[in-house]
């Protein structure tokens, strides 16, 4: 990060807040600051806190990270039928909390659900960072709760003792050995609850829970014509390596993005990352918080031009 834009101060803790939208209350973590709101949205199986890396690297940026329902501290209500329950809830939280004019950001899964949040309220989002978002162009026919990835992470280890014993588990094994280490401390410290049957800790998302949402990621709307055309706010698409025909890659370990996404919006920027897998901001989020300020200024200079 650049001398002139140090970080917070390494004490400083973001605030835990709850919001009640349609029954299902929800968690966030607010970063105080005077400048614009930034708005964060995790990926299948996370949670707000996997952003404080950039946040911390945001200071003065007033920054709300989410629990997406049936992850972090939010309320579980089941397996999703569809990812677009997600994007609902990120609209419905901005319109209960009075926001305008947000930078939305969103990794994985919550690139889809910021994108059809700033669709449904308009009025909320005056920028999108879309980091390695799976975007389901296309409207394929729903699928069932199993199988390939789903199948794989319902196998999850649940039952932990510790975040400790959790980060010494992960920490040489991929894609956890390419975090940084305050990311994965950060995962697993706030990915656990205590545990309600006994001693210890359980994932705060289920794998149940997380396999249901791999499940439903494909059905719902075709994001390349019922979503996209509607979006007409400055956005950048920051993507990982890309595949290689042929090759048998590790889960995640190169990017899931279409190449041409970017260009399919009204006023989109494509941000190649090729030394980067899927975790952009686990392994590098000075990258993503220079990239919010960057989509912060081509906002203030799209406004300062039709104003």
């Amino acid at each position: 990060m650049p001398e002139s834009l140090p970080g917070r101060p390494p004490a400083e803790q973001p605030a835990e807040r709850r919001v009640t939208v349609d029954g299902v209350a929800f968690t966030y973590w607010e970063w105080s600051g005077d400048g614009p709101t930034v708005l964060m949205a995790h990926a299948t199986g996370f949670h707000g806190r996997t952003w404080d890396a950039v946040a911390r690297a945001l200071p003065g940026y007033r920054v709300l990270a989410l629990d997406l329902r049936g992850h972090g501290r939010s309320d579980h209500t089941g397996e999703p039928e569809s990812w677009e329950v997600f994007g609902i809830d990120t609209a419905n939280i901005a319109r209960e909390l009075g926001l305008r004019g947000v930078l939305g950001v969103g990794h994985s899964m919550g690139g889809h659900s910021v994108t059809i949040a700033a669709m449904r309220e308009p009025e909320a989002f005056a920028g999108l960072l879309l980091v390695d978002p799976v975007m389901p162009l296309d409207r394929v026919p729903p699928r069932e709760g199993r199988g390939g990835v789903s199948d794989f992470v319902r196998k999850r280890r649940n039952e932990w003792s510790s975040p400790e014993e959790m980060v010494e588990r992960f920490k040489d094994r991929f894609p956890y050995s390419s975090w940084r280490p305050e990311v994965l401390d950060d995962y697993a410290r706030w990915g656990l609850v205590p545990n309600p049957a006994g001693e210890g800790y359980v994932l705060a998302c289920t794998p149940d829970m997380e396999g249901g949402t791999y499940a439903a990621s494909g059905n719902g709307p075709a994001m390349g014509t019922e979503v996209i055309p509607h979006i007409g706010v400055p956005v950048t698409v920051m993507r990982g390596r890309e595949p290689v025909p042929g090759e048998e890659a590790a889960p995640f370990s190169r990017s899931p993005t279409p190449p041409r996404l970017a260009s399919l919006f009204a006023d989109g920027e494509d941000v190649l990352l090729p030394e980067l897998s899927h975790f952009i901001p686990m392994e590098a989020p000075e990258l993503v918080a220079e990239q919010v300020r960057a989509l912060d200024a081509r906002v203030r200079a799209r406004l300062a031009q039709e104003g």
